[in-house]
């Protein structure tokens, strides 16, 4: 039997469930309806239960969702119930604040390692791990069965450095290089463009300021 494909959309709006679950927990919420829900997440209650039937439903008419359960059962599909250790290529100020970004331990994402190009920065320790040097990544990922790497190079080193990760047995790439990567299928990358992602608020708030001027007119 095939599995089920599920879409982009759907993909990108579990973590959003995730984190509202959590909020809910916090405040001690024990179950929640479609209904109240969607006014957290800021989709339909309908959507939202089409969402979660990809996955087998998880509420039960006339009572809702139970909060601990949904968020147990989705932190599951997004493969929170294991731990994920991840390194880090490129310890400049982005690669330091993401090592220093304590929620990822929270999510099962353990920094195992730090590696840069620049034998300034070898030994300096950032949250008490030591940053190394590229040279000691074949074996260090060997040791230590790496799968996902987090690249925050410059745009003219990262190419290479995916290739290098890749042949070491890199499973993952979460790439922030200003570039796009192309990867063998069996390795997954997620492209995160930061200047993409501040011309499109840039954008939105262009239209805002518009519509609003259109309206005074």
């Amino acid at each position: 039997m095939e599995a089920k494909q599920i879409s982009k959309a759907v993909i990108k709006r579990l973590p959003r469930y995730y984190r509202y679950l959590g909020e809910l927990l916090e405040d001690n919420v024990e179950r929640i309806s479609s209904n109240d829900l969607s006014k957290k997440m800021r989709v339909t209650a309908s959507q939202i239960r089409q969402d979660l039937n990809n996955f087998g439903g998880f509420g039960q008419q006339g009572y809702g969702y139970n909060v601990k359960y949904l968020y147990t059962e989705i932190g599951k599909i997004l493969g929170l119930d294991i731990v994920h250790p991840m390194i880090i290529v490129g310890a400049g100020n982005l690669g330091q604040a993401l090592a220093n970004y304590v929620e990822f331990e929270k999510r099962g994402f353990k920094l195992a390692g730090i590696f840069d190009v620049n034998p300034v920065l070898e030994g300096i320790a950032v949250r008490g791990i030591e940053i190394q040097m590229i040279s000691d990544l074949p074996f260090f990922m060997k040791e230590n069965n790496i799968e996902i790497a987090i690249l925050t190079l410059p745009k003219n080193k990262a190419r290479d450095m995916a290739e290098i990760l890749i042949e070491n047995g890199i499973k993952a790439i979460w790439n922030f290089a200003h570039i796009d990567l192309d990867t063998p299928d069996d390795v997954i990358v997620e492209n995160v463009h930061l200047s993409e992602s501040l011309m499109t608020l840039s954008y939105n708030l262009s239209q805002y300021r518009q519509e609003h001027i259109d309206d005074e007119k």
